[in-house]
Parts: structure tokens; C-alpha cells; sequence
């Protein structure tokens, strides 16, 4: 049986219906219902004045407040405001106190809640602030250890369209593997290069980028399409600072070489462009001697990488002790019958949970750690700010 709900505005009804009929004490009658004489005395002697629905909660508002600022001093905040729509609280009362010195012109804070209480004041939209593991700490101590990408900044040809260079270079030997004009910084533009690379010289540890699409996104963990990739094949993604781009000097120092020697001026197509970069890209690897590699070329230290391109995407393994779900194609999974929204750029793949305290989960997508989910209010939290470093587990994607 259902339980019976009881409002506090019917048990006042029924306390004064009783006052006129129960044969016992007053006492006893408040004492069943748990109020006070008092309270028992203003309740019937309402209901007689005023009616049963005089018996409503009360506001209990000071009818009269000595402190408050006087309603003339608020109208003329107002209509300064008004003639000042974007000036802010301190600025309007500079000029009302040079105005009107005699007056005792509220605080600043105080003028700010005046103008807000009018309507006078647009709520500022505060954006999510985005976790992040941290500054990279990873060596470059041998071939294909990282690789490094990124997009040079974009330029016109002089056919007046645009070219994005994208490059790839190998973090250790700063052998250049691939340099294409791309005509958008897409996922749909940019992936065939990168299974062109694969194939061409195996796949490596790590990938450095920046935080720039399509390399990362809003995401939870700051994941992208092409990222999610990336750690199906077993490839971690690893993102520098925010507007750190030093962390990826390497990187940035063979962009000047490239913009010195390829673009000044621009070709005329993206596609004589694109003849400009492949023969920057060949002196770059087998001619040019590096200053950093004792001036040797980057071909001359660099060799394949012994993890081969494979023919189908690998499954993501998970620790037996892991729950295992499947994201759905809108971005969420199911918990008990319930619907918990992860990341959309993880539709259709596997997350792995692990229970570190009683209600609470860490979320993993392949060995990365994304963060924590908490059962209890069916929400997952970004932990990445707060992390150093992203936690890796130990398992192998190979």
C-alpha cells in the first residue's frame, strides 16, 4: 500500500476542527499534534478571525529594514545605469558621488545586487573549465618513442585559397615523415594521412600535439575522433599545456624552417605547394645537417617502427575485476537501467570501470584514465585538473 502523504497545511485544518470538538485538555491536543500552546492558540484564534486559510505559512520578512538604501538613491543608481548600460557598479557611483556628495551612496557590492534585482545586469556564461593531465614529461630517447604534429599556421596560395600544412615529425631523430596541405584542419582530412604514416613506418608509443582540432576536443579527457583512434591501435595521445607551445619546441623550431624556405612567397595552387613541401621534406631528412643531432641528417638516426600497421582495428582489453560498458551512439551507457552520459567521440566503443570506494568508479577508455564516475548520482566528473599526470594502466594494446 501506497504511503499517504500529509501536508502540514492539512494537519492545521485538522488541529483547529479538533480544537472545537475534543473533550480532553488543550495540552493534550497540542501535545498529540507536537506544537506548543502558543502555536495552538494562534492557529485556532487565526481560523476564527480570518477563516481555514488563514492558516497559510506566513512570510516572515521584516516589514521594515533600517539599513536598506533609500528608494531614491536606487532610482537614480538605475537611471544612471540606463544612460550607461555598460558601465559597471564602481563607475556609476564615482560619478553619483561626485554628483551628489552629501549622500551616503552604497557599497560597490551592494550596488552590484541593486542592479541586479532590476534586471539590470546580463548574467555572465561561465564555460566549464576543461581538466588537463599537465605539462608532458615523456623522453624522446629513440626512434618512433614520440612523434610529434601539428598544423603550421594556415596561409593563402595566391590563387587566394587556403592551405593547412599538416606535419609529423619523429620527436628523437626530428626526421620530418610527412608534411601535407590540407584544405580544412579536419578529422575526415587529416586521418588518411595518418594511416599513410602508419603504414609507411609502423606505429609509434606516443603522439605530442597541442590541444587543437582535431587532435582534441571538449570532451571528456579532451578526447577527439581521431584520438579515440589512436588508442584503439595502441598509440597513446599525449596533449602539452595550453598556450605552452615551447613544450613542443621541436616541433615549432622546424615550422620556422618550413615557413622560411616554403612560403615566402606562397605558390600558386595548394598543389604546387604541396611540390614545395615534398622537396623542403626530402633536403629536410637527407641533406640539411642538425645542429641538436651532431649535424647529422634525421635519416641517418632514424629506423621504422617494429609495431606494425594492423590489417583490423584491435579490440581494447580490461582487467578482469573491470565492469566493462558500451557507449552508445549518444554518448552514454547504461547503469543499473539508468542512462549516464560519458563523451558522444566515444560512441559504439568499450570504457572500463573500476570500484575504488564504496559508490565510487574510476572511468578508463584503454589504458587512459578519463575520471571518476560516481554510481550514487549517476554523474561522471573530470578529473584531469587535478591529475599531474594522466594515470596509465599496465596492460598492453598491442
Amino acid at each position: 500500500m501506497p504511503w499517504r502523504k500529509v501536508l502540514p497545511m492539512d494537519q492545521r485544518r485538522q488541529f483547529v476542527t479538533d480544537a472545537a470538538h475534543y473533550a480532553g485538555s488543550f495540552t493534550e491536543l497540542c501535545a498529540a499534534y507536537g506544537v506548543s500552546r502558543q502555536t495552538g492558540y494562534k492557529w485556532v484564534a487565526r481560523a476564527v478571525a480570518s477563516g481555514l486559510a488563514s492558516l497559510e505559512e506566513l512570510s516572515r520578512r521584516p516589514h521594515a529594514c533600517p539599513s536598506a538604501t533609500p528608494p531614491e538613491l536606487i532610482a537614480a543608481l538605475c537611471e544612471a545605469r540606463h544612460r550607461h548600460p555598460t558601465w559597471g557598479p564602481r563607475k556609476l557611483l564615482k560619478i553619483l558621488r561626485d554628483r551628489y556628495p552629501s549622500r551616503a551612496w552604497p557599497a560597490r557590492s551592494t550596488a552590484a545586487e541593486l542592479l541586479r534585482r532590476q534586471g539590470l545586469v546580463t548574467p555572465r556564461r561561465y564555460r566549464r573549465r576543461l581538466g588537463h593531465p599537465g605539462r608532458p614529461h615523456t623522453p624522446m630517447t629513440a626512434p618512433n618513442e614520440i612523434w610529434t604534429a601539428d598544423f603550421k599556421g594556415q596561409f593563402r596560395t595566391r590563387d587566394g585559397r587556403y592551405c593547412y600544412p599538416l606535419t609529423v615529425a619523429d620527436g628523437y631523430s626530428r626526421y620530418l615523415l610527412g608534411c601535407q596541405g590540407l584544405r580544412a584542419p579536419t578529422h575526415a582530412l587529416s586521418r588518411p594521412i595518418f594511416e599513410q604514416l602508419f603504414r609507411e613506418y609502423g606505429l609509434p608509443r606516443l603522439i605530442r600535439t597541442d590541444n587543437g582540432v582535431p587532435f582534441a576536443t571538449c570532451a571528456l579527457g579532451r578526447l577527439s575522433a581521431l584520438s579515440v583512434w589512436w588508442i584503439h591501435l595502441g598509440v597513446y595521445p599525449e596533449l602539452i599545456e595550453p598556450a605552452h607551445p615551447q613544450q613542443n619546441g621541436r616541433h615549432e623550431r622546424m615550422h620556422l624552417t618550413l615557413k622560411r624556405e616554403t612560403t615566402r612567397p606562397p605558390a600558386l595552387t595548394r598543389r604546387a605547394q604541396q611540390r614545395r613541401f615534398d622537396a623542403f621534406r626530402t633536403e629536410f631528412n637527407t641533406e640539411r645537417p642538425h645542429e641538436a643531432l651532431g649535424d647529422a641528417t634525421p635519416a641517418s638516426r632514424y629506423k621504422p617502427s617494429p609495431r606494425p600497421y594492423p590489417a583490423r582495428l584491435p579490440a581494447l582489453a580490461y582487467p578482469r575485476h573491470f565492469e566493462i560498458r558500451r557507449v552508445s551512439r549518444n554518448g552514454g551507457i547504461r547503469w543499473q537501467a539508468d542512462w549516464v552520459n560519458v563523451s558522444h567521440v566515444l560512441g559504439a566503443a568499450y570504457v572500463g570501470l573500476e570500484e575504488i570506494a564504496d559508490g565510487e568508479w574510476d572511468l578508463y577508455f584503454g589504458p587512459l584514465k578519463l575520471g571518476r564516475f560516481h554510481a550514487r548520482t549517476r554523474r561522471v566528473e573530470d578529473t584531469l585538473g587535478r591529475m599531474k599526470r594522466r594515470r596509465l594502466l599496465p596492460m598492453s594494446l598491442d
